[in-house]
């Protein structure tokens, strides 16, 4: 194969080259970094290379220091938290020579790196990565390490510390919010005087109702400001339910808002732009998941966690791709999608081998339609069924298979995973989901990947077939981890079946 090329490369192309054992790979990395008071960027490669008088950026001579291309895991969670995925380069520093750049301001800095071939032309590079700089340290006596992150770092930082203001009692109180559907929150009081209660930092959808110790009560709603205005003062606590942040449309599902979040809210310098999301993985998921869900906050709540609770509803989790773009992974088995086959002659012999086998469950319980305010003992004339539910903090659902309850010999009741689900329908769905999944046992196995295996993605599809573990016939798996060693052209694959 020709490995010099004047025309764009194709993906073709590129993939006969990672395949090519003889193929000579570079990394280049593009880092930021604070260092002597000003916002910089320096340029590494873990060899020589030089940017063509045409290339963009032109004649730019990247430091070839690095000792190690990207060592970076990406994984999913079996148990569907949100984790960032992690890894590190490490840096030449013989004699101490660049231990100036401990007192550099590395940490939360972007960082991207691309691989290719020293005979390449810039713009041929493939991007590897596209994250974040957790900080540096030193390793050892002559070496440097950056810590990395995903992008979803970014997103781990307060959804908003707006604060009331102005004098009254709840001035420093952090302004709530309010995403989709909410039942029987507690308003702020905004102004006694006036008695204002504030249920958003914006505008609204609608208020649904105002309670006053379960009794509906008359209010005038002020859905530009997320405000609302008592008729007569309360007698006793106060409960409203709410449709939502409609600043740029009411929406209730879980790509939706998990998109609203993390391009809205955060500080706004790490928000997430347009670019930073996989339009097209967040449109296929919202499509197939138009389930209604609720969320709000009172209270100091990172974009991260409040993005995961959405979104684990669900039983899905936010990950980011290898061009640094966020999407939304369900853990499913079967998992949707074409699989890629995968087979001996795409293993290093002898790789492949299981590494964790999780328990079956029985039964799953869901907690649904969340009452954000439990009131219990009211004694206002309300139906007595009203009673119980505003005494209730979770509607549930449970789905169980008693054969397999009654070959593992497992307890009955199970633990509640609570969602932000709001409808019964929706709940019973995702419990018999996650029960079809969790009712076997499920192995999970990893094996090192030759170069055709470095174009696997979290949460795909896959077939894996193999004389060992009963995958004779093939098997249905779903991609969970993926460390791939760009230089080497090998990658640590790991998959759930």
């Amino acid at each position: 194969m020709n490995e010099t090329f004047n025309a764009a490369m194709s993906d073709t192309q590129f993939a006969a080259w990672l395949r090519n054992p003889a193929a000579r790979r570079l990394v280049l990395i593009e880092v930021a970094v604070r260092s002597g008071g000003q916002e910089r960027m320096r340029f590494l490669s873990t060899g020589a290379y030089v940017t063509a008088p045409d290339d963009t950026p032109p004649n730019l001579a990247y430091q070839s220091i690095v000792s190690t291309g990207m060592q970076f895991t990406e994984q999913l969670s079996l148990g569907g938290e949100a984790s960032l995925s992690a890894g590190d380069i490490e840096i030449h520093n013989p004699s101490g020579i660049r231990d100036a750049w401990l007192d550099d301001v590395w940490m939360n800095r972007p960082i991207r790196a691309w691989i290719g071939d020293p005979r390449w032309r810039r713009g041929d590079f493939r991007m590897i990565f596209n994250g974040v700089v957790a900080d540096v340290a030193p390793k050892g006596r002559d070496k440097l390490a950056l810590k990395l992150r995903d992008k979803l770092q970014r997103l781990n930082t307060p959804v908003s510390e707006a604060k009331l203001g102005g004098a009254t009692p709840n001035k420093d109180a952090v302004l709530p919010l309010v995403f989709g559907e909410v039942h029987n929150i507690t308003p702020l009081l905004a102004d006694p005087a006036l008695l204002q209660y504030q249920v958003h930092d914006g505008a609204i959808e609608g208020i649904i109702e105002v309670r006053d110790n379960g009794l509906p009560v008359r209010a005038t709603a002020d859905k530009a400001r997320g405000t609302f205005v008592l008729a007569a003062p309360p007698a006793g606590t106060l409960t409203v339910s709410v449709q939502g942040d409609r600043a740029t449309g009411y929406a209730t599902t879980v790509a939706a808002l998990v998109r609203r979040l993390a391009t809205g809210y955060g500080k706004a310098g790490d928000r997430f732009a347009d670019g930073d999301l996989d339009t097209a993985n967040l449109a296929a998921f919202d499509a197939a998941h138009p389930q209604a869900v609720g969320l709000f906050l009172a209270g100091r709540t990172n974009v991260l966690n409040a993005c995961q609770m959405l979104a684990s509803s669900l039983g899905a989790q936010l990950v980011m791709s290898r061009l640094g773009q966020l999407r939304l992974l369900q853990i499913s088995l079967p998992p949707a999608g074409t699989p890629a086959a995968v087979g001996p002659q795409h293993m290093v012999a002898g790789s492949l081998a299981p590494v964790s086998r999780n328990a079956p469950t029985a039964s799953v319980k869901l907690g649904f339609s969340k009452n954000w305010t439990v009131q219990s003992g009211l004694q206002t004339g309300i139906p007595v069924q009203h009673k119980d539910l505003f005494e209730t903090e979770w509607l549930t659902a449970t789905r169980a298979d008693a054969g397999v309850q009654a070959d593992y010999r497992l307890d009955a009741e199970p633990v509640q995973q609570d969602t932000m689900l709001l409808r019964r329908v929706d709940a019973e769905a995702e419990a018999q989901r996650r029960l079809a999944i969790s009712r076997l046992p499920r192995t999970a196995y990893e094996f090192d990947g030759t170069a055709e295996m470095l174009a696997l993605e979290l949460g795909q599809a896959v077939t894996v077939t193999h004389p060992r573990f009963g995958m004779e016939n093939g098997v249905a798996g779903q991609v969970v981890s993926l460390a791939p060693d760009w230089l080497t052209g090998h990658v640590k694959v790991g998959f759930v079946v």
